[in-house]
């Protein structure tokens, strides 16, 4: 009796242990959930996607107008006032084909204007809610990856760690400081949040890169022209 209970038993523990590994698996392969789409006052659509209890674009923002329709100026300049006249956009080399997918660069002043860049119902995060997505991903140093787009058609080679697995799909619009530098090497995307030490005229930023697999916060001169995504309200 006592064999035939142990012969009874194994098979049952193997599915148990069958479902349990399967279960395991699929939570850890879940694809991203990819949500409804947002369109900005041009009329671009942007993917987007929920990341944990957040719904980010996925795609950077395209829009040359804030959400009231008034155009968001550019320049040909190189050197910009250093104050809240300069509210600039740009396509990356003054390349309107660039801007299908890597989106527009702009200054902290544009990004911060109370006419308001991002689409009615969304906004451009703080570091707070970068931090809480990448927090989510991992922590600074394991959450690149997950954000970056995979693959060395947009990022150049290694691409470092880049598997996409969070759907934000990030690309390397690079920035602009006077020209337009780094396409394919770094994308950068600003926060509404300045630093509260020195130095003076600069914001937070979040970066990738195309040789490490982390994420990089620090500040920027406020003029110069970098990525934005937008999370939902």
């Amino acid at each position: 009796m006592k064999s035939k209970s142990r012969i009874c038993i194994r098979p049952f523990l193997l599915v148990i242990l069958l479902i349990i590994t399967i279960s395991c698996s699929k939570k850890e392969n879940n694809p991203p959930v990819i949500t409804e789409t947002v369109t900005d006052i041009e009329g671009n659509v942007y993917k987007t996607v929920m990341i944990g209890t957040q719904v980010w674009m996925a795609e950077n923002l395209k829009t040359s107008k804030y959400r009231n329709g008034d155009l968001i100026g550019t320049t040909t300049a190189s050197d910009l006032p250093r104050d809240g006249s300069s509210k600039y956009q740009w396509a990356y080399g003054s390349k309107e084909s660039n801007v299908a997918t890597y989106g527009r660069l702009y200054t902290w002043y544009a990004v911060t204007d109370t006419r308001n860049i991002a689409p009615t119902g969304w906004h451009v995060p703080n570091s707070r809610e970068w931090m809480t997505l990448i927090d989510f991903l991992g922590g600074e140093s394991l959450a690149g990856g997950q954000l970056k787009a995979k693959g060395e058609s947009l990022w150049i080679w290694p691409n470092t760690g880049a598997s996409n697995s969070s759907g934000f799909t990030a690309l390397p619009g690079g920035f602009w400081s006077g020209i337009s530098y780094q396409m394919g090497e770094t994308g950068n995307w600003w926060t509404v949040a300045t630093p509260n030490d020195y130095p003076p005229l600069r914001a937070y930023f979040f970066g990738l890169g195309y040789g490490f697999n982390g994420v990089t916060i620090w500040d920027y001169p406020m003029i110069n022209g970098l990525s934005v995504r937008c999370v939902k309200d």
